[in-house]
């Protein structure tokens, strides 16, 4: 009887699943795209494979690009899945159509429950919406100002002459088994001197100040590198490894010295400063509407920049590095360019930035390909229509529900043919002429387009010219990979996976001196 009953009720919800499964598909007139078991919102599916009917698997936007929307024939997908609910989500290829949603904020405003894990430090701009994300705004846009830039530039050229003189001296080639093993340490340095005003070296002290149980370098570090393990470990669990008890102590480590940073600074006498954290302190200070951020809101927005900033530049720069490696002939007009603009061999200064066109060129054509972020998730606030065309010119209406999801599919759009001639190809030129700005979508768009988008451009591209002005990049030469064809090669070194931001699984390169002979 029991066994009945178990097997009625199960019955009476496969049924229930089926039919809002097919009410779910009318709602969006059945518009072609995934149909499948798994949301993609839900955790499992992050871990899955590609498997049909199932999930389109993990990372599947940067693997799938715009061919999945080549398969279903327009440049607006839809997915509709079964569990843990059905729900229906749209993907976005479509420029005009993703200009319509990044302009009208109240139809699709952030999708702010995908952003409630980057909580840990506080309530911050990335994770809010309405009126908060409102005040969050207005605080911190002074604090990303043509001062604050330039000095990102100066401490990045800097830090990069100190690489140079300092760590790698004498030395002609330098072999790298993960490009990331320098990039990263650039990132970082820079984020704790026009982020924190706290400088740091390649060779620094490692004293530890009274009251802490490690320095701000290796806290900052520990915390920016282990994003993703604070997100999906429970605090709860951390003592058990290790690595995970240094990981909660790097976090615990940060937050006191920003707190510490904060009190120093209100009570200090004022000083000058044009680094991040002292002009949002200024800006919070010199808020008219009498709406200031708490210490928990300051730390929460500040750390979120930092963050932010510190992956994205040190993904990007790896990315970057690897192409011009895999693409030697755009390496030297890169390089040929940097000669002809600092001609006398000179370090280069912030004012040049608009002279080195084509470090430009290169940082966004890596930015095209290797997009930071490659879902920018929206919620459809109200029952509402978006159109979209297919290869042949042809047009549709797509009707969105109330409670849909939409994705702003960045590699989708960035790799359309409608916009972008050759897209998989790495063409740095592409950005020297007339290029089309709505199908560019590193930084999103609108009203919620990213504040720091200056400075990440600004220390990338610094870094960029000086390194390409001194070193040629080659991909490392590894005996298991000898005799692979080029394809193999390109595949292996610009593999990725989907962390906090897009992520280089291993980028092995040797950087050589210009101007000596190799053996």
């Amino acid at each position: 009887m029991i066994g009945l009953l178990a097997s009625s009720v199960a019955a009476v919800y496969v049924v229930r699943l089926l039919l809002d499964h097919f009410q779910a598909r009318r709602s969006i007139s059945d518009h072609p795209g995934y149909r499948i078991f798994f949301s993609q919102s839900s955790i499992l599916s992050n871990f899955l494979p590609a498997i049909r009917g199932i999930t389109p698997g993990s990372n599947h936007l940067f693997r799938n690009r715009h061919k999945m929307y080549e398969y279903f024939g327009w440049d607006i997908i839809s997915a509709v899945s079964v569990w843990p609910w059905n729900s229906v989500t749209i993907y976005l290829a479509d420029a005009a159509a993703i200009k319509e949603v990044t302009t009208s904020r109240a139809r699709f405003p952030k999708s702010v429950r995908f952003y409630q894990t980057l909580l840990f430090f506080g309530p911050n701009i990335i994770a809010s919406e309405g009126d908060e994300w409102k005040k969050y705004r207005k605080i911190s846009a002074p604090a990303f100002s043509d001062r604050n830039n330039k000095l990102v530039w100066d401490e990045t050229a800097k830090i990069m002459t100190e690489l140079f003189g300092t760590v790698w001296g004498d030395q002609t080639t330098i072999s790298l088994d993960h490009c990331l093993d320098v990039t990263l340490p650039i990132a970082l340095f820079v984020i704790g001197a026009a982020g924190f005003g706290r400088k740091s070296s390649w060779i620094d002290d490692d004293s530890i100040p009274a009251g802490h149980q490690m320095t701000f370098k290796d806290a900052l570090h520990g915390a920016a590198s282990s994003v993703f393990l604070n997100i999906i470990i429970p605090r709860g669990v951390m003592g058990f490894t290790e690595r995970t008890r240094k990981v909660r102590l790097a976090f615990d480590e940060l937050h006191k010295y920003m707190t510490d940073m904060i009190r120093d600074r209100q009570t200090s006498e004022k000083e000058e400063r044009h680094d991040l954290f002292s002009s949002l302190l200024k800006a919070n200070d010199e808020d008219s509407g009498g709406a200031k951020l708490t210490e928990s809101e300051l730390i929460g927005n500040i750390y979120m920049f930092l963050i932010a900033g510190h992956e994205s530049t040190a993904h990007t720069l790896c990315f970057a590095f690897a192409l011009l490696a895999l693409y030697p002939d755009e390496q030297e007009t890169l390089f040929q360019h940097i000669k002809s603009v600092l001609s006398d061999g000179r370090v280069p200064t912030y004012e040049d930035m608009d002279l080195l066109t084509h470090s430009v060129a290169v940082f966004y054509e890596t930015l095209r390909m290797f997009p930071a972020v490659t879902g920018i998730p929206k919620d459809c606030a109200e029952d509402t229509t978006l159109t979209t065309t297919n290869a042949q010119g042809e047009k549709t209406t797509i009707p969105i529900p109330k409670g849909a999801g939409v994705i702003i599919d960045a590699s989708g759009l960035h790799f359309n043919p409608r916009y972008w001639e050759d897209p998989e190809v790495f063409k740095p030129a592409r950005f020297l002429g007339k290029w089309p700005h709505d199908a560019f979508m590193p930084f999103s768009a609108g009203a919620r387009a990213c504040l720091g988008r200056k400075f990440f451009e600004t220390e990338g591209i610094a870094v960029l010219t000086m390194l390409v002005s001194r070193y040629t990049i080659e991909v490392k030469e590894e005996p298991q990979f000898a005799g692979e064809t080029f394809e193999a090669k390109r595949d292996r070194v610009l593999a990725a996976w989907p962390g906090l931001t897009l992520s280089p699984v291993r980028v092995p390169l040797t950087f050589k001196l210009r101007g000596t002979k190799h053996t």
